[in-house]
C-alpha cells in the first residue's frame, strides 16, 4: 500500500424494523449475493449477514429479526433485542412502513435511546404515494434529531438516499441523537410526568454504568427495575464489572420493594415506557404524515368483509386451498414424469457401467437399485409439487393473507388455549413439517411454542401427498381430477381437527396454561414481487427441504435394498419376516403388516411408503415404478385390499410418526429427545386410533 492510499473504514450496521416492513427487501437491494445466514449464538434463530460498499466506506449489514419491540416476548424479538443493545454495532437502521409509520415508530423511539448512531429508513413510498399518504421527511428527521429517509426498496437506486445517510453519519463529523427518557425535571418528551420514585431509582442504578460505555445507563436501569429475567441475563453477561461486588443487585431488589409498596410493580414500570413511547409516536405521526385516501383504505376494508367475515372466511379459506394444491396436483405430474424418466435413465447407465466392470450383484443392487433409485424417488416426487406449492404459498404471504388466516384460526386455537400464530406454523407444514417446526420460532410463549411443535405434523407434508393422491386415485376417482383435489382438502379439514383436538388436549394435561396475548399485525394487501417470490421460495424452502431429505433418503435406499434382498435361514426376506410379525397386530388397525413395515423404513422420507408396499406384493428385490404397474388396483386387491384398506391407510398416512428430517428438526429446535419423542409418539397414537374406529365401523356394518 502506498503513501497516498488510503484504508476505507468498515462499518457494521444493524438492520432492524416490524414485521412486515421490506426490511429483507432493503437488505437483499444493498448486499446483493454477497450475503451469508448462521444461527446466533444461543439461539435456534438464524439471521443474515451481508456486504456492500459505497463511495466512502464498506459496511457490514445484520439482518435482525423482525420485532415490534425491544421489550422481547420470543427468542427472535430477543436477538433483535441483544443485538442492537449489546451488538457492538457502529450504527442502526429502523426500517419503517410509510403506510403505517405511527406504529413504527415505536420502535424507533426504543432503538433512539440505545444507541447514538441511528438512521430512520421509511420504506413503501411509492404505495404510501398510490394511498394518498404523504410523510414530510425532513419534519420528521428535525423533530427525532436523526437522519431520515424515503426510499422504495425494491427500486434499488431509491436507497442511494440511505447509503448517503450512513456516510454521513459515520464518516463525517456529525452525530445522531441519543434520547433520554426525560428530562432531568422528570418531564418525558410527551409531556407526561415520571414519578419522582422512579427516577431516583434510575438514577442510582444508572450510576453503576459509564456512558461512554453504552449511550443509555438509564434504558438499562429502568430494564433492571422492571426485572425482565431474559434482558437482566444479557446485561450481566455484557456488563459483568458492574455485578461484581453485588452491590447492583442488591439495590435493584431494595427499589424494586419499595416501588411496589407505593403501588408501583413491573406492569407499572413496562406500561410508564410503553406510554410515554405511543403518545410520542402518535404526536409524531400527526406532525409529519398527511391526509389518507380513504378509498384506497375502503378498499382494503372490503377485501376484509370476505376474507375475514364471519360467514365468508373459511370458505374462502377453502376454496384457495382446494386451488393451490389443484395447481400443485396438475402442475407437478408432467416434471416428475420426466424426472422419474431422467433417474431411471440414470440407473439403467450405471447399471451397465457396474455390469462392465464386473462388479458384484450385491454391490450393484445397494448403489443402483437401492441408493440411487430411492433418492430419484424422493427428488422426483418432492421436488416438482414443492416447486409449486412453496410459491403460491409465498404469493399468499407477500400479498397479507396468511396473517389474515392467523386472524380467523385464533379464535378456535384460544378455545384449545393456545396461540392464533400456530395457524400460520400449521400452513408452513403443509409444505414441509420441518419448516412449520422451525416456524414456531414466531410464537412468543414456550408453552405454545411446545403446543405447535408437538402438533404440528397433522398437517400432511409434500412428502405424504403422493401416497393420498395415488390411493384417492385408484380407488374412489373413478378418473376424475377434481375428486382427489377435494379428497385432499378433507383430508386437511381433518388435520385440522385432530390438530385442535390434540392441542386441547396438551393444554389441558402435560402443558397446562392459559392463552398469551399477541400483536397480529394485518398489513395492507400488496401486490407480490413475483420474481423475489419464485426466488425465495426454490432457494430458501424447496431446495433446503429437498437438501435434508435427499441426505437420508439415499443411506435409507440401502437398508430397503437389504431388508428386500437377503433371505433369513426359513427362506424370507428381512422384509417378507418383519411384515409376518407385524401383521397381527396391525389387522387390529384396518391395515397389514406389509403396509406398518412400509411407513417404518419410510420414516427417512415419507415418499417411498407406496413403493415400498408395491416392491413387497410383487416380490421385487427393488422399488417399484409407479408407472410401471397398469393394475395396481389388480395387485392392491389381490393382496386383500378394500376401500376401507385405503381409508385406513390415507388417515394412518396423515397421521404417524414424521420424517426423520423433521424430528431432527424438532430435536434441534427444543433441545429435547422428550420432545421429540412426544412428536413422534401423539400423531401416530392418533392415527392409529382413527384407523381402529374406521375398521371397527366398517367390521359392524359389515362393509
Amino acid at each position: 500500500m502506498t503513501a497516498d492510499e488510503k484504508v476505507r473504514p468498515v462499518f457494521t450496521v444493524a438492520l432492524a424494523g416490524n414485521p412486515n416492513v421490506g426490511k429483507s427487501t432493503v437488505f437483499n437491494a444493498l448486499t446483493g449475493m454477497h450475503q451469508h445466514t448462521g444461527n446466533w449464538a444461543g439461539k435456534t434463530v438464524s439471521g443474515a449477514r451481508g456486504e456492500f460498499s459505497t463511495a466512502k466506506a464498506d459496511y457490514v449489514l445484520v439482518d435482525l429479526p423482525g420485532t415490534y419491540s425491544l421489550l422481547a416476548h420470543s427468542a427472535e424479538e430477543e436477538v433483535a433485542r441483544d443485538f442492537i443493545c449489546f451488538g457492538g454495532a457502529d450504527a442502526a437502521v429502523a426500517v419503517c412502513d410509510a403506510t403505517c409509520l405511527e406504529r413504527n415508530l415505536d420502535l424507533v423511539l426504543q432503538i433512539r435511546e440505545i444507541t447514538p448512531s441511528l438512521v430512520v429508513c421509511v420504506n413503501l413510498m411509492d404505495e404510501a404515494k398510490s394511498r394518498g399518504i404523504n410523510i414530510d421527511t425532513a419534519e420528521l428527521s428535525r423533530r427525532l434529531g436523526v437522519p431520515v429517509v424515503g426510499v422504495t426498496a425494491h427500486k434499488k437506486k431509491t436507497l442511494r438516499s440511505l447509503c448517503d445517510a450512513l456516510d454521513t453519519l459515520l464518516t463525517g463529523k456529525g452525530k445522531s441523537h441519543s434520547d433520554n427518557f426525560y428530562d432531568q425535571d422528570g418531564t418525558a418528551e410527551n409531556g407526561s410526568v415520571v414519578p419522582a420514585q422512579i427516577r431516583d431509582a434510575v438514577g442510582e442504578i444508572s450510576g453503576f454504568f459509564r456512558s461512554d460505555v453504552i449511550p443509555s445507563p438509564d434504558w438499562l436501569a429502568r430494564r433492571l427495575l422492571e426485572g425482565d429475567e431474559s434482558l437482566t441475563r444479557s446485561i450481566k453477561e455484557n456488563f459483568p464489572d458492574s455485578f461484581a461486588d453485588g452491590r447492583l443487585e442488591k439495590i435493584c431488589v431494595e427499589s424494586r420493594k419499595k416501588l411496589a409498596d407505593l403501588g408501583i410493580g413491573r406492569s407499572e414500570l413496562e406500561d410508564a415506557s410503553a406510554t410515554a413511547h405511543l403518545r410520542t409516536a402518535s404526536s409524531l405521526a400527526s406532525a409529519v404524515v398527511g391526509t389518507q385516501d380513504d378509498d384506497k383504505c375502503g378498499r382494503d376494508r372490503k377485501i376484509d368483509r370476505i376474507l375475514t367475515g364471519k360467514v365468508t372466511a373459511f370458505p374462502v379459506m377453502l376454496l384457495l386451498l382446494a386451488l393451490i394444491f389443484w395447481l400443485s396436483v396438475e402442475g407437478a405430474n408432467y416434471p416428475s414424469e420426466l424426472l422419474s424418466r431422467g433417474f431411471g435413465w440414470i440407473c439403467g447407465v450405471l447399471g451397465n457401467m457396474f455390469d462392465r466392470l464386473g462388479a458384484p450383484l450385491w454391490l450393484r443392487g445397494v448403489v443402483v437399485d437401492g441408493a440411487v433409485r430411492v433418492l430419484g424417488w424422493v427428488i422426483s416426487v418432492m421436488l416438482p409439487p414443492m416447486a409449486i406449492f412453496f410459491p403460491l404459498f409465498t404469493l399468499l404471504e407477500d400479498s397479507g393473507y396468511l396473517p389474515r388466516i392467523a386472524y380467523n384460526l385464533d379464535r378456535p386455537f384460544c378455545c384449545c388455549r393456545a396461540c392464533g400464530k400456530q395457524a400460520l406454523t400449521m400452513c408452513m407444514g403443509l409444505g414441509c413439517n420441518a419448516v412449520g417446526v422451525t416456524g414456531c420460532r414466531i410464537i412468543d410463549s414456550e408453552r405454545e411454542r411446545k403446543l405447535a411443535v408437538l402438533t404440528n405434523s397433522f398437517m400432511p407434508c409434500n412428502g405424504r401427498f403422493p401416497t393420498m393422491i395415488a390411493l384417492v386415485g385408484i380407488f374412489f376417482a373413478g378418473g376424475s381430477t377434481v375428486i382427489p383435489v377435494l379428497s385432499l382438502v378433507a383430508v386437511i379439514v381433518v388435520g385440522v381437527g385432530f390438530t385442535l383436538l390434540s392441542t386441547k388436549i396438551l393444554s389441558s394435561t402435560l402443558l397446562r396454561g392459559e392463552p398469551s396475548s399477541f400483536t397480529l399485525e394485518l398489513p395492507p394487501y400488496r401486490k407480490p414481487q413475483i420474481g423475489r417470490v419464485i426466488v425465495r421460495s426454490v432457494l430458501d424452502r424447496t431446495l433446503f427441504v429437498l437438501g435434508r431429505a435427499a441426505a437420508v433418503a439415499a443411506p435409507a435406499g440401502v437398508i430397503i435394498w437389504i431388508a428386500a434382498n437377503v433371505t433369513l435361514g426359513n427362506g424370507l426376506t428381512v422384509l417378507a419376516a418383519v411384515s409376518d410379525f407385524l401383521d397381527p397386530a396391525a389387522r387390529i388397525f384396518g391395515i397389514d403388516g406389509v403396509i406398518l413395515t412400509a411407513f417404518i423404513l419410510g420414516l427417512p422420507a415419507n415418499e417411498i411408503v407406496l413403493p415400498i408396499i408395491l416392491m413387497a406384493y410383487s416380490c421385487g428385490g427393488s422399488l417399484v415404478e409407479m408407472g410401471e404397474l397398469a393394475g395396481m388396483r389388480t395387485l392392491l386387491e389381490a393382496n386383500g385390499w378394500t376401500g376401507v384398506t385405503a381409508i385406513c391407510v390415507i388417515l394412518f398416512s396423515l397421521m404417524h410418526w414424521p420424517c426423520s428430517t423433521t424430528l431432527l428438526t424438532v430435536k434441534k429446535e427444543t433441545d429435547s429427545r422428550k420432545m421429540m419423542l412426544l412428536a413422534a409418539v401423539i400423531p401416530t397414537a392418533a392415527g392409529l386410533a382413527a384407523c381402529f374406529l374406521v375398521n371397527a365401523a366398517a367390521y359392524l356394518f359389515g362393509i
